[in-house]
């Protein structure tokens, strides 16, 4: 059992570093427990409901360290985790593949699998994953259900026997029980449903290093070089050692925090100093950690010259970290001691090139060492080979002394050797090494580190010890000093270090980094200067010329609200009058914010705190409403509005109706936006407004997203709210808007006309509603008529999925459409035309080179992933339903679920569905039907996250509208793919803007959009593609997909497909798609409600 202590928990909140028990004390526990239940004749050792993972890892110990010194046969061990609420976490944070990660060390290890907390259902997600990942039998024993407020377990033994017997379709699982609240009853209706399937079978198992903190991290060979990071070390940062030794542990933790945000995709902990009680140090900052979620969810390097350091600190680690280091310095058998305790701890290692002889300097030594270290460790310890992280040593070059020349050489060419001779493992360094000679001239030195990793990385490195903030991109360092620092790294020249200091030298005297061209602009006074830079976005003299403001003004608030204020003020009035465009503004408030970051420490030293801040037009809340979680509009509008003077408080996305009421009021806000991209956004805002109501607010209320409409507001969301409820179509009406609610003198007029406006609105509204619905019979009689003849039916040469992962961004960027991308940043005007446009057409062509700048970044640097998927299949439609068949057409893989059009047609229109463009079931003839899902969007938000964290909002919100539009090209690349050569009916080669035109044969509809309207479709697109598990795209609760640049659809191949909008459906289609989706009668509403002609 898990026990009632936890390891990675303090149960004191105001001391996160204590802990309740220690891993020795478990450790001791569990011996005699297992001593215990061995000498009593058990077959089997479970570790189950393991809520932290930490304790399992000390069962596991007690485990191996019982069988070595009884000497009996060790026995099989299952391991069994528990996650806690539908976040997919254990209790102690960590994710399933990073538990499973965790634990996958235990020798024995028969089973891995969940149990507890959850029911049935409610663990399936999460089962799915475990089941991916894992190399061993997997196991489940969930709940009878969620308690009920009685405490009692309602799930039955048949409706728990539905969902293990779909754990077994899908061969998930290996082994199936019951834990609380089940009886024998249901143990007899899982054995009765599983008895005719296969179990899962075991995949092939992957020599990858799979790391742990609260997440993953899997090194692949597609694995970019992975940064560890280097200034959470007592010896390397006289800041981080100041604050360990005057005990001020927070502000170390800080230090951390910087590294991960920097980056950083493992910490390096060393606190090796003479003053200092190690061991202590290291469990006291190792506990912290655990408590800092967005620290601890990356792993952790243990570095330490003391054995019992390493120690201390292991027993503090849940997830699976890095010890470093060991080496063959105190002979073999010392080496296989400690190799053996790193292991049976659950860690990987680093080995250090020294042996009994001393530090390995030449290629020689160093390449020796490693063969016989990995010999030993491989073929004696045991020791899987991609846990094995051979340091090489990086050693000072240009120190003036030959035997160091060719230090980096031996270095790269060792690592060469390592990679193509010693199967699996990794290499590592501490790459600050390099550079000691050249100790306070920073530009060498960050020089020397990209330099060095450039060549070593191309040699095989795998990860290095480094400050990631600290590295300069290898073709931006100056060429001169590129290439003196290549000599010296290279040992191409033998005068190489003193050219480099000679030139170092100068670099200090001039300061060339520093240069500042002369232009007519930096001419002006200072105030005028800051303007300038403002309203232009320029950022390259922001400090030199606050440093010249702030020796002119006594107090530095006087700065923002002067001459930057000003700057601010006109940008306002230029974007007001059409003059300036949302890209500047954008550019122009991550000036703002450089700005006001700079000066900040300042303000806090000399301000009064009658000074405290500039006085702001009001303070407006942003939200992107519950279930939704689309931002790019908002934080647009954030922006422009915080351009305005409008202090913009942005609760980000997905929040609900009761986090904007209590933040509403703690603020004091003046306004409340609210922001949405989906259907179901729109029934959420109607709720918010409702709610607002309900607790009595008096805040006007903002509505904008690309759902949202005049009319919605107007009808469905103003009458639930007695305050002002206000429709913003886009960013630049967001500032009028603002200005009017908040300006005394202009609100009751303001208000008073939207009141009018939207009254007259309803009653229009009112008297459309007389649509010309007919009923649902006469509309499928007058369906679109199947031909044979029309329909032209191609079988497809490719039948079955197909998944395209890591897709190339630089073909995928050839079908983006820019029309698109402009309107995104509310350029109305047709791509190229726009360029030669007399209003916008010369900050559309900036805004265009900066966009395939990005891009040109993204691609090169693989900062976005793009992966797809597809398949292809046959199909017949019944109905308003298509039903899709396995090749073999004996399996029913799926039921896809249309709706048809249901107003009145003029002349002889069809009422079409898009079902009728699949040939019909019995009428003789097998037809085809495709899906897809393509997403260019992984690593769109973390890149897009640094952006902000640097101030930088023009590209935050660059990139987001960038990953969208591949996402976009992805889809019609692929569709051409499917055409052309999988499917085949069709091989034209259009041009991008025939393409983009879409003067092709078929359609890609997708959920959602007005012709297939239902998002609750999508689910079945990814059942059929495997999206989340495969291709790393998720459906949220609301249905939509993560990360946001993303597009799932269905592939029609009949000539006459087309595009409609079904329109508005009355109760009697309803009634019967409710049948067919076999969902009930409130949930189909809930998702149809904006094609509802009834309420």
């Amino acid at each position: 059992g898990p026990t009632n202590k936890t390891l990675s928990i303090s149960p004191d909140v105001t001391n996160p570093a204590y802990r309740a028990v220690t891993f020795d004390e478990l450790v001791d526990a569990y011996y005699e427990q297992i001593k215990g239940g061995v000498e009593g004749g058990v077959d089997i050792l479970l570790v189950e409901t393991v809520f932290d993972t930490l304790n399992a890892k000390a069962a596991i110990f007690a485990i191996e360290e019982y069988f070595e010194n009884s000497g009996r046969e060790p026995l099989p061990v299952i391991i069994s985790g528990t996650i806690v609420d539908q976040s997919g976490r254990t209790l102690s944070g960590q994710t399933v593949e990073a538990f499973y990660i965790s634990i996958s060390h235990c020798k024995n290890l028969l089973a891995v699998g969940l149990n507890c907390a959850l029911g049935a259902k409610q663990i399936y997600p999460h089962l799915k994953v475990l089941s991916r990942i894992a190399e061993v039998f997997v196991s489940v024993y969930p709940n009878a259900g969620l308690p009920n407020e009685f405490g009692e377990y309602d799930d039955s033994p048949e409706s728990m026997a539905e969902v293990v017997e779909k754990f077994a379709q899908d061969e998930l699982v290996n082994i199936v029980g019951g834990c609380c609240g089940t009886t024998p009853e249901h143990i007899e209706k899982f054995a009765k449903v599983i008895q005719n399937y296969k179990p899962r079978r075991l995949p092939e198992p992957v020599r990858y290093l799979r790391l742990s903190g609260l997440e993953p991290l899997v090194i692949t060979p597609e694995t970019n070089f992975v940064n560890v990071g280097e200034r959470t070390n007592v010896a390397g940062s006289r800041k981080f050692a100041n604050y360990i030794l005057s005990g001020d542990f927070q502000k170390a933790l800080e230090i951390a925090r910087e590294q991960v945000e920097n980056g950083a995709q493992i910490i390096d902990i060393n606190m090796d100093e003479g003053m200092l009680d190690s061991e202590k140090a290291m469990t006291t900052f190792l506990n912290l950690i655990a408590s800092e979620p967005e620290i601890a969810r990356i792993p952790i390097m243990i570095d330490s010259s003391k054995w019992n350091v390493i120690e201390s600190g292991l027993k503090c680690l849940q997830g699976k970290g890095i010890v470093n280091s060991i080496s063959l310095k105190d002979g073999e058998e010392e080496f296989i001691r400690r190799a053996k305790k790193v292991l049976r701890y659950g860690a990987a290692v680093i080995v250090m090139a020294f042996d009994e002889q001393g530090q390995a300097v030449t290629f020689e030594h160093k390449i020796n060492v490693c063969r016989r270290a990995y010999d030993i460790l491989v073929n004696k310890v045991g020791f899987p080979p991609q846990d094995i992280i051979f340091d090489p040593n990086i050693l000072t070059i240009g120190t003036g002394i030959e035997e160091h020349n060719n230090y980096a050489v031996a270095y790269i060419e060792a690592t060469k050797w390592i990679k193509a001779n010693l199967p699996f493992a990794k290499v590592s360094g501490g790459v600050s090494n390099l550079s000691f000679s050249f100790r306070g001239n920073e530009i060498v030195r960050r020089a020397m580190h990209s330099v060095f990793l450039y060549h070593s990385i191309k040699a095989g490195m795998d990860m290095g010890i480094v400050n990631p903030g600290q590295l300069d991109v290898y073709e931006e360092i100056e060429p001169r000093l590129r290439e003196l620092v290549e000599d010296l790294i290279l040992n191409r020249k033998p005068d190489a270090t003193e050219r480099l200091i000679e030139y170092a030298n100068a670099l200090k005297e001039s300061k060339i980094d520093k240069k500042v061209k002369t232009i007519a602009w930096r001419e002006l006074p200072v105030e005028q200067r800051l303007k300038y830079a403002l309203i232009n976005g320029i950022n390259s003299f922001l400090e030199l010329d606050l440093d010249e403001a702030l020796a002119k003004y006594s107090n530095p608030l006087e700065i923002i609200e002067g001459p930057l204020m000003d700057g601010m003020n006109e940008v306002g009035n230029l974007f007001g009058s059409g003059k300036m465009f949302l890209p500047q503004v954008v550019k122009t408030a991550r000036v703002m914010k450089q700005a006001v970051a700079y000066l900040e420490p300042h303000i806090q030293k000399s301000l009064k705190k009658e000074f405290a801040e500039p006085k702001k037009n009001g303070t407006i809340l942003l939200a992107t409403v519950k279930g939704d979680v689309h931002d790019i509009g908002k934080n647009i509008v954030g922006v422009v509005l915080s351009c305005n003077n409008f202090e913009v408080i942005d609760l980000g996305v997905m929040v609900p109706a009761e986090k904007i009421i209590e933040e509403a009021k703690k603020n004091n806000v003046n306004i409340i936006g609210l922001s949405g991209l989906i259907t179901p956004s729109l029934d959420e805002m109607v709720n918010v407004a409702r709610e607002l109501e309900r607790a009595k607010m008096n805040v006007p209320l903002l509505i904008g997203g690309a759902t949202t409409s005049r009319v919605h507001t107007a009808v469905k969301i103003s009458p639930c709210y007695s305050s002002p409820v206000i429709y913003v179509q886009d960013a630049s009406q967001s500032v009028p808007v603002a200005n009017s609610l908040v300006n005394p003198q202009q609100k009751n007029d303001f208000v008073k006309k939207i009141i009018q406006e939207y009254e007259e609105i309803r009653r229009n509204f009112e008297k459309k509603k007389e649509f010309n619905i007919i009923p649902f019979e006469r509309a499928k009689e007058n369906r679109y008529k199947f031909s044979i003849q029309e329909a032209q039916i191609v079988e497809p040469k490719f039948i079955g999925v197909k998944h395209l992962i890591d897709y190339d961004l630089e073909e995928i960027r050839r079908y983006i459409n820019w029309t698109e991308f402009f309107l995104a940043w509310e350029m109305k005007a047709r791509y190229p035309q726009i360029f030669e446009h007399p209003k916008f057409g010369e900050e559309a062509k900036k805004l265009f080179a900066e966009a395939n700048t990005l891009l040109d970044e993204i691609i090169k640097n693989r900062w976005l992933k793009a992966n797809g998927a597809f398949c292809l299949f046959p199909a017949n439609s019944l109905g308003e339903d298509i039903e899709i068949y396995d090749q073999s057409l004996k399996s029913l893989k799926a039921t896809l679920h249309f709706l048809r059009q249901q107003t009145r047609k003029e002349g002889n229109k069809p009422n079409y569905s898009l079902a009728d463009f699949v040939a019909p079931k019995g009428s003789g003839y097998v037809d085809f039907i495709g899906a897809f899902i393509v997403t260019a969007g992984i690593g769109a938000e973390e890149l897009s996250q640094d952006f902000k964290n640097e101030n930088d909002d023009f590209r935050a919100i660059l990139v987001k509208i960038l990953a969208d539009r591949l996402a976009e090209a992805f889809a019609e690349r692929l569709h051409e793919r499917v055409r052309n050569e999988f499917w085949g009916y069709e091989s034209k080669n259009l041009s991008t803007d025939e393409l983009l035109k879409e003067k092709y044969r078929g359609i890609r509809p997708a959920p959602g959009y007005p012709a297939y309207p239902d998002h609750t479709e999508k689910q079945i697109i990814f059942e059929l593609l495997d999206g989340t598990n495969s291709l790393g795209v998720s459906l949220t609760e609301n249905y939509l997909m993560k990360p946001l640049a993303s597009v799932c659809g269905l592939y029609f191949a009949h000539p006459e497909a087309r595009y409609f909008p079904v329109g508005k459906i009355d109760r009697d289609q309803v009634l019967d798609y409710k049948q067919r989706k076999g969902m009930s009668l409130e949930e189909v509403e809930k998702w149809l409600a904006p094609i509802l002609i009834y309420k």
